[in-house]
């Protein structure tokens, strides 16, 4: 993701098999799955993109108005120049925390000239930054959550349990964090809680134990083999990997995806202008959750009266949704982008004032 750029499809991001999606009960492609990253390749060659769920995207943002367009985790910028073809009313500023990203992005985006700005910032700051360049706010917000498959392709980056490199797994070089202190410093009951809470491995205490009496660990793949031999025999007959829920869940720990999200959400939907749209795609089930409930929250103006009956505490809705559930990937786009398969989109449209 950045955030949280979040193995999953930005532009094929990821989903394991853990997850669950709240819009159709169980769903084993809504959680984690370190095979699905966002499929970008840049510059330009290394984060080319195969842009998920592109012409949903494009449809709902050509309905919002003229203006500031902020691809809050701009990539490969896939996704961001589809939209700029497709709506010249609107300027992009793009943003990422990776600076390979960033690069590739410009490089993308030369073709629009002065349409088109990228940044290197947490998403986070996305408020900030739009209330630096428009005084109406932004017309249309795009989050695509999740860690690129360039991010897991490079081996020095450390993200994948598939290739030696070294423990690194941070989306934004220059912060202090590695997987290395988490992996070699954690104490065992905090790693147990990371590898619980964020990757949903049901063998979390195995796990951190056998990481805690291994150490130190040097590099992804002498972390990945720890990680199977603590994960019993029948478990690792079945669903992939045994290490990429614990690797996804370190992953999130060294980025704070989910505090970046959350924090991210908030400032997004404070930035929108009357009119304004903003669309996420996530892939994983805890990014999700969190997204619908950000949305229902501003859609519903925080209301407390009980469901069914008319509203009387005086909650005055931000936003209304798009649609009550999420967008899915075809059949057809998953059987082009099988990283494509875990992806939801949901979507809303800023009502009255600016939505904060």
């Amino acid at each position: 993701m950045n955030a949280g750029r979040n193995e999953d499809p930005r532009e094929g991001r990821s989903g394991d098999d853990a997850g669950r999606n709240d819009d159709a009960g169980r769903n084993d492609d809504a959680g984690w799955n370190d095979d699905a990253g966002r499929n970008d390749a840049g510059p330009a060659a290394s984060f080319e993109h195969v842009p998920v769920l592109l012409e949903q995207v494009v449809s709902l943002l050509e309905g919002a108005p003229d203006g500031l367009f902020v691809d809050a985790t701009v990539g490969g910028a896939g996704h961001a120049a589809a939209v700029l073809d497709a709506h010249p009313g609107l300027h992009l500023l793009g943003i990422d925390r990776d600076d390979r990203a960033v690069a590739a992005a410009r490089d993308r985006l030369g073709r629009f000239g002065a349409r088109a700005e990228v940044v290197r910032s947490p998403f986070s700051r996305i408020e900030d930054l739009v209330r630096a360049r428009s005084e109406q706010g932004a017309s249309a917000v795009l989050m695509d959550l999740g860690v690129s498959s360039p991010q897991l392709d490079e081996a020095d980056r450390g993200f994948s349990h598939r290739s030696a490199g070294p423990l690194d797994m941070r989306m934004d070089r220059r912060a202090p964090k590695s997987a290395y202190e988490v992996v070699n410093e954690y104490s065992f009951p905090k790693l147990r809680r990371v590898i619980a809470e964020f990757g949903e491995e049901r063998h979390a205490d195995r796990i951190a134990r056998h990481v805690v009496d291994a150490r130190p660990i040097s590099d992804s793949a002498h972390l990945a083999e720890v990680v199977a031999a603590a994960v019993p025999a029948p478990a690792r007959r079945r669903g992939g990997h045994p290490a990429r829920r614990t690797f996804q869940a370190i992953r999130m720990e060294v980025n704070r995806e989910l505090d970046e999200l959350a924090e991210g959400l908030e400032a997004a939907l404070g930035a929108l202008a009357p009119g304004g749209r903003m669309c996420v795609l996530s892939y994983h089930s805890l990014e999700d959750r969190m997204v619908k409930g950000a949305f229902r929250e501003a859609a519903s103006g925080g209301c407390v009266c009980p469901d069914g009956l008319e509203c009387v505490c005086g909650a005055t809705p931000t936003v209304r949704l798009l649609k009550r559930g999420a967008w899915k990937p075809t059949e057809s786009e998953v059987q082009r982008n099988p990283r494509s398969r875990s992806a939801r989109l949901r979507a809303v449209e800023a009502v009255g004032g600016r939505a904060s």
